[in-house]
């Protein structure tokens, strides 16, 4: 019955293809302007993701405090108010994993014939730990070369690539402002971060060489910043609570001043872009669904002038024992039918302009297997919706009237 059904709603399709496949538009539009806002939207979701999994997770930035010079005052770092000594203490606090003082610079990098200029930065091991950060070949340096002051080097691959081109850069030996350094390690490709920089044009040497040896410093001990990692995201409000306390203790700020220093919660903002991410994505999908609502209407009003171009058929049907809900029946299934293959081409249409969109611009897209059944989904309850009061009215005519219509 229904496969009968069936064949009789697609012939009667047939018999007016323009004003079926013009039908079939509005639905080919809203599915394939879905598709393709959803795989971007995704896209862009997974790129933000990827972009907090290189960054590090449960991150916060402690900052050195300001200076005051003539009513001048500078930035965040201006001031060397943190020490080695704080970042032991912090350690100790109850829910921190790693913490990695931080003495960073720019300087130029020359081995042979090439030279870069390349961010440097004296750090810890910790620092490895706490970036989530592995090296891919050769070794890192270790605390003994910390406390040796060893003229030793982690490279990534950005400053690697031009500084030693094609060369292996284990074990050799380059300068940084006249300093002679030996390559230990390549740092795995992290890419760029979420400010926009290469994360890996970047040297790692020990904390004090860079002090003693590159960059200098003006009080022993003292680092510009710090990189402090929570054991769970969870408890980080109640870490960057202890935190605060210990450091106005350690510093003996009063009651009523301000900090000498700055602390940031990384992964808030970058939990913050991810949400904003979300909510476009969101967005997105949402006006690009206004599509499907004006094909969904546009089904309904070709439905009722089909209605009314076979009442004289429909009149035909009851008179020789259709009931009523074969009627319903047979109008409901035409528009399923305009509705799933206008979705099936507009899915095609997504999914090609997803690809072609990659293709062109280089944005990143993701086609999932829930935006294709969503498509179909949704496909299939607008035809449902926009065809049913159409299908009714058919359904409910009066065989006599509908024999008499001309």
């Amino acid at each position: 019955m229904i496969f009968a059904m069936l064949g009789e709603a697609w012939r009667a399709m047939g018999a007016n293809r323009l004003r079926t496949l013009l039908t079939m538009l509005g639905m080919v539009i809203g599915v394939g302007a879905v598709v393709l806002m959803m795989a971007i939207g995704q896209g862009a979701q997974y790129a933000i993701k990827q972009t907090i999994a290189a960054m590090g997770g449960n991150l916060f930035v402690l900052l050195s405090g300001s200076t005051s010079t003539g009513g001048v005052r500078s930035g965040g770092g201006g001031n060397f108010t943190l020490t080695v000594s704080d970042a032991d203490a912090i350690a100790e606090l109850p829910g921190i994993q790693a913490v990695a003082p931080i003495h960073p610079g720019s300087a130029q990098a020359v081995y042979g014939p090439n030279n870069w200029n390349t961010s440097v930065i004296g750090t810890t091991p910790s620092y490895l730990e706490a970036r989530s950060w592995p090296v891919s070949s050769g070794n890192v340096f270790t605390d003994s070369d910390v406390r040796s002051a060893t003229r030793v080097a982690l490279i990534g691959k950005t400053a690697a690539d031009n500084l030693f081109g094609d060369e292996d850069p284990i074990g050799k030996t380059f300068r940084i402002r006249q300093s002679p350094f030996v390559v230990l390690g390549t740092l795995a490709v992290k890419g760029q971060g979420m400010d926009g920089r290469d994360q890996d044009d970047t040297i790692l040497i020990p904390l004090t060489t860079a002090q003693r040896q590159v960059f200098g410093t003006q009080f022993p001990g003292s680092v510009r910043m710090m990189m402090v990692q929570t054991a769970t995201q969870e408890i980080m409000p109640a870490a960057e609570k202890s935190m605060t306390e210990l450091l106005r203790q350690r510093h003996r700020i009063r009651e009523g001043m301000d900090n000498d220093f700055f602390l940031r919660n990384l992964t808030a903002a970058a939990d913050s872009a991810a949400e904003s991410t979300r909510v476009m994505s969101l967005l997105l999908g949402a006006i690009a669904s206004v599509s499907l609502l004006v094909g969904g209407i546009g089904i309904m009003n070709i439905m009722l002038v089909s209605v009314t171009e076979r009442t004289r058929e429909i009149g035909i049907r009851m008179a020789i024992g259709a009931r009523e809900r074969d009627i319903l029946l047979q109008f409901l299934l035409e528009a399923i039918i305009i509705s799933v293959v206008g979705c099936f081409i507009g899915l095609l249409l997504g999914i090609g302009g997803a690809l072609l969109t990659n293709a062109l611009t280089g944005t990143m897209v993701i086609i999932s297997g829930s935006s294709v059944v969503v498509a179909f989904s949704v496909a299939a309850t607008v035809g449902v919706f926009f065809g049913f009061y159409p299908a009714r009215k058919a359904a409910r005519l009066d065989p006599i009237d509908a024999l008499r219509y001309q």
